[in-house]
């Protein structure tokens, strides 16, 4: 197959920036030791380009890989440390280039008013071109009424909210009686269920209607929601008459219509029909070239890029659409000047 595009832009890639995952070790050792040091492209450059070389023409969005700042911190140094790992993030796409074409800042969610700054120190100073948020958001869901602010600033800078789920304790027990989740089943199926609870919140809260111009990036396609799109029109059909007071929806348009505004990245590991799914809901210009990099990876990176992008090349859709997916969607999104 003849390539439509001229480049991959890998719209929502990983990352620990050398000098932060110094500091990340001293302060959170036990978490850096888990979630970080076995993965070595996420703080090692070499590595990474090592990878990157050998899926070109790819370039990388940065975003900061867990833990999140609130994890390992209280609010005041939290938001010292989203400083710290904006800043080197800022550093690696001035120094690289040809490698990185921008970054999306991470924001210090258990201290609302110093992420609000951050956003604006980001998008003016540092000229990043989103903001990334976990859900839950320092173990609150994202319809918060305190998170409303970030919304609506940056509905007014036309640039994209990326969120990322977090999974629950893995000693949650999937059954009581039980001590623990078995067979890895809250973080096999834990990751989607986290992004689909997330969209939910939002689109029944009616965040999603009160900023129509909101642009929020999910992670692997968009959860459950491809799949179960028509289940969510029945069951919220079937809820608006038995929903109680507090809970009442008072969404202007069938419910599915705001679901449809996320965008989404591609990161399902392979797969092109669940990616055809996703395209055929969400449509190809909502899905951005992504493959989790380099988390979730025995290969550290390699087999899902290689997963990835294979299975993009073979998505039964238009060579136009292809070119969206892998460059197109995110240059306009993020207003990407490459």
């Amino acid at each position: 197959m003849k390539q439509s595009y001229s480049v991959k832009i890998d719209a929502y890639s990983h990352i620990v920036p050398p000098k932060y995952s110094k500091t990340l070790s001293k302060i959170a050792p036990e978490q850096y030791g888990f979630k970080v040091a076995p993965i070595t492209p996420l703080y090692d450059l070499d590595a990474r380009f090592r990878i990157m070389d050998k899926f070109e023409p790819i370039r990388q969005v940065l975003t900061l890989a867990w833990p999140s700042p609130e994890e390992v911190a209280k609010p005041a140094k939290a938001a010292e440390l989203a400083m710290m790992a904006n800043d080197e993030m800022a550093e690696l796409v001035l120094k690289y280039p040809d490698r990185f074409v921008s970054a999306i800042a991470i924001l210090p969610m258990n201290n609302i008013d110093a992420a609000l700054k951050e956003a604006d120190r980001a998008i003016k100073d540092l000229k990043f071109r989103g903001v990334y948020v976990h859900t839950p958001a320092a173990g609150k869901p994202l319809d918060a009424p305190e998170i409303l602010p970030l919304y609506e600033k940056m509905s007014q800078y036309d640039l994209p909210i990326f969120i990322h789920p977090m999974l629950s304790p893995t000693d949650q027990p999937d059954y009581k009686g039980e001590n623990a989740s078995k067979y890895l089943i809250f973080s096999t199926f834990g990751w989607p269920y986290e992004t689909t609870k997330a969209m939910a919140r939002l689109v029944f809260s009616g965040i999603l209607q009160r900023y129509p111009n909101l642009k929020i990036v999910t992670h692997h396609a968009g959860g459950m929601v491809p799949y179960y799109a028509e289940r969510i029109r029945q069951f919220m059909q079937g809820f608006e008459r038995r929903g109680t007071k507090e809970e009442q929806l008072w969404l202007t348009r069938d419910s599915v219509d705001y679901f449809k505004m996320f965008y989404n990245d591609t990161a399902v590991y392979g797969n092109p029909k669940a990616l055809e799914c996703a395209c055929d809901f969400f449509g190809a210009d909502h899905l951005l070239f992504g493959a989790d990099f380099p988390l979730g990876d025995i290969e550290s990176g390699s087999r899902n890029y290689r997963q990835t992008i294979n299975a993009i090349d073979q998505m039964d859709i238009a060579e136009e659409e292809r070119k969206k997916i892998f460059e197109d969607n995110a240059r306009k999104l993020m207003r990407l000047q490459i």
